[in-house]
């Protein structure tokens, strides 16, 4: 397993990184290792991101409204 070294974080960061840490009951290490693992994680597609969001099995069925059809346009000569 590798290891990385972050230089020159704010103040501000560290004390929210800390918060956000005991919120969780972990370290503050576990909780950086925590927030990158997710950032990389994420779907590539946003069509991914959409189902992953919004698909029934996370409480969301919606229902699309009926659609017409029309004619095709007519372009000119």
């Amino acid at each position: 397993m590798g290891s990385l070294s972050v230089r020159k974080l704010d103040d501000h960061v560290i004390a929210r990184l800390r918060i956000r840490a005991a919120r969780r009951g972990v370290s503050m290490e576990e909780e950086v290792r925590s927030i990158l693992r997710t950032a990389v994680s994420g779907p590539e597609r946003l069509g991914d991101l959409a189902t992953e969001l919004f698909s029934p099995n996370h409480g969301v069925d919606l229902e699309l409204q009926p659609r017409t059809p029309h004619a095709p346009p007519k372009f000119l000569e």
